[in-house]
């Protein structure tokens, strides 16, 4: 067996609270695909979706600085977050970083206050992208021990997790933008059926959501109408707002619109850790989802059984 490689994790907010479940079965799953995740030491927020709406672009540009500087006190391995807001804040303050003079001195200038420096010498990609690029589907199917047979699922990509940079040299051109497969491919690779799902990469209202869902619920039933439309048992995501979003409004969808769902959002990691046939709550902490997963559940029970 090969070395893992080793990445330097930036977990971020979300797995400390809405998404401990990601972070988890993450961390579980990772070992057997041959990676190796070192935390950053005291990382901070990089401030999500709102951070530069009170502090603006220093403080915000500031708050992923630091985490890349402490990254790189820890060496030069790549750095990997599974937080689509996460990716999108720190892999952008990190091309400014390397590519902007002035936006590197500022930033450097605010990171000399607590003895901390970065020139912009790393990378930074998404747990996604590195699934695809460095670890790759066939290893993935050859991890799989309990086939995820007969449970269909709709894959909600979101927003950031490809855009803007999934296309791009610096983003790993590990998919597309609009019609990605890269999480379809996941749920095949562990033996589900992926089903026709359109809103794939339809907005959830991301942090609008969050604090005025009434501007947003009709974007959310739209991903989860289509999801029990096409017949799926759970919808997948690789984000954390999506994640929380599209499971938690499903109640007030249902007073709303006159609806009746209670549909389970789970992250593509659950799934990889069932179908691994790793235990249901330590490893794929099916336990801490809203909407129970009750099919996928069962499908790791059998296994342990």
């Amino acid at each position: 067996m090969s070395e893992p490689k080793k990445y330097t994790y930036y977990p971020g907010c979300s797995s400390q609270a809405s998404a401990t479940h990601l972070d988890q079965s993450l961390r579980a799953v990772a070992p057997k695909l041959g990676i190796e995740l070192e935390e950053i030491d005291d990382w901070n927020c990089c401030g999500a979706s709102v951070g530069h709406v009170e502090g603006g672009t220093l403080p915000q540009t500031a708050l992923s600085g630091r985490n890349l500087a402490k990254a790189r006190k820890q060496g030069t391995s790549d750095v990997l977050t599974a937080c689509a807001a996460c990716y999108l804040n720190t892999h952008g303050v990190n091309e400014k970083i390397k590519n902007d003079v002035r936006t590197r001195k500022r930033v450097n200038e605010s990171l000399g206050a607590v003895d901390l420096n970065y020139e912009g010498d790393l990378n930074v990609r998404h747990a996604c992208e590195v699934l695809v690029n460095d670890v790759g589907l066939e290893k993935i199917k050859g991890q799989v021990k309990n086939p995820l047979t007969g449970l269909k699922v709709a894959g909600y990509v979101g927003c950031q997790t490809v855009r803007p940079f999934a296309a791009t040299d610096t983003g790993g051109n590990y998919d597309t933008y609009d019609q990605p497969e890269f999480l379809d491919n996941f749920v095949k690779a562990c033996g589900a059926e992926a089903v026709e799902y359109d809103p794939k990469t339809s907005c959830c209202g991301g942090s609008v959501s969050v604090y005025s869902p009434d501007k947003t619920l009709h974007l959310i039933k739209k991903i989860v109408q289509a999801a029990v439309d096409a017949g799926a048992d759970v919808i997948a995501t690789p984000c954390p707002l999506c994640q929380q979003n599209v499971e938690m409004y499903q109640s007030a969808i249902n007073k709303e619109f006159g609806t009746n769902f209670n549909i389970p959002v789970v992250f593509y990691s659950q799934l990889m850790a069932v179908a691994f046939g790793m235990d249901a709550k330590k490893d794929a902490a099916l336990d801490q989802n809203m909407i129970k997963p009750l099919k996928l559940v069962e499908m790791a029970r059998k296994t342990a059984g």
